[in-house]
């Protein structure tokens, strides 16, 4: 091999080497992973998303893949002529539209995204909260004006049964879940947030890390005064930001507080429109977006 030709590959050789204390520390842990916003709809995304999950289950972790479709629900809808009303950001589901909304959630979204991953080998195996008991919910009714309001087949989450999850982790599989469950009470299933399900799930799962797939950057310092991004705090100090935060980013901040407080060692939300932005964040030291810690954590090296 010629000198020029050597130093050409060295980079790379260097850039595997970085991660070897990431290698090393992550070995063997869960990561579950929120898959949502552009990177859901966006061909390239989609298959970079893949790329990663597949990179992070050859490189020794558990990555655990949970999902909405917020999009393609309302898609699917549309061309059923029913209507999407939203209410306290919350998607109302009725029977006609539950119907739907497990059609698309089950038949399209995780299909497509366990097929992603099998292009890489037998990996992927698509499940609902509905599986073996999985994500167990009752009725979810907010509160509007100091009155709780009916919104229809949504779902609070009230028991996780983490077993089928574990039981294909144990095989060497990619587990990949769809926010839906099945109902502690009344025999239906209901539509549950996809931020709420992945948290409650890393922590039922003793999970290292929740990754929360976003369209934007992370926190933001002071938006929209400033675009400078918080790239870590404690959850007492998210406990504090949380009623100042946009309706969207609520469930994601309450899912990594709830993650946090609960047993996983990280949450994090990051950008999803930057390919490769999972490795980013768990394989270098410039992590690319918000990362929440447990309030002990305070002072230790992330």
């Amino acid at each position: 091999m010629t000198p020029t030709r050597k130093h050409t590959a060295l980079p790379k050789a260097q850039i595997l080497i970085e991660a070897l204390p990431w290698l090393t520390r992550h070995n063997g842990k869960t990561v579950v992973i929120k898959f949502g916003g552009n990177a859901m709809v966006d061909e390239e995304l989609k298959a970079a998303f893949a790329k990663d999950v597949v990179f992070l289950h050859h490189a020794g972790l558990k990555p655990v893949v949970v999902h909405g479709g917020g999009p393609q629900i309302s898609a699917a809808l549309d061309r059923h002529g029913i209507v999407s009303e939203f209410k306290a950001g919350l998607r109302v589901t009725t029977e006609d539209a539950m119907d739907v909304v497990r059609m698309v959630l089950a038949g399209q979204v995780q299909r497509e995204l366990v097929g992603l991953l099998n292009q890489h080998g037998p990996l992927a195996v698509g499940l609902t909260g509905e599986d073996a008991h999985t994500i167990t919910a009752t009725r979810h009714q907010p509160e509007i004006d100091g009155e709780l309001v009916d919104i229809g087949r949504v779902g609070e989450i009230t028991e996780i049964d983490t077993g089928a999850i574990e039981a294909l982790l144990a095989d060497g599989r990619i587990p990949v879940v769809s926010s839906i469950a099945r109902s502690q009470d009344d025999g239906h299933v209901y539509n549950v947030n996809a931020d709420t399900a992945a948290a409650a799930l890393a922590a039922a799962l003793g999970a290292e890390t929740l990754m929360v797939l976003t369209d934007v950057e992370g926190l933001y310092e002071d938006w929209p005064h400033s675009d400078e991004v918080i790239s870590r705090l404690t959850a007492s100090q998210l406990e504090k930001l949380l009623p100042e935060l946009s309706s969207g980013m609520v469930p994601k901040m309450e899912g990594c507080l709830h993650a946090v407080r609960n047993g996983v060692t990280t949450a994090r939300v990051i950008d999803g429109r930057v390919q490769h932005s999972i490795l980013l964040e768990i394989f270098t030291d410039e992590g690319i977006g918000t990362m929440v810690v447990p309030d002990e954590a305070e002072g230790e090296q992330s």
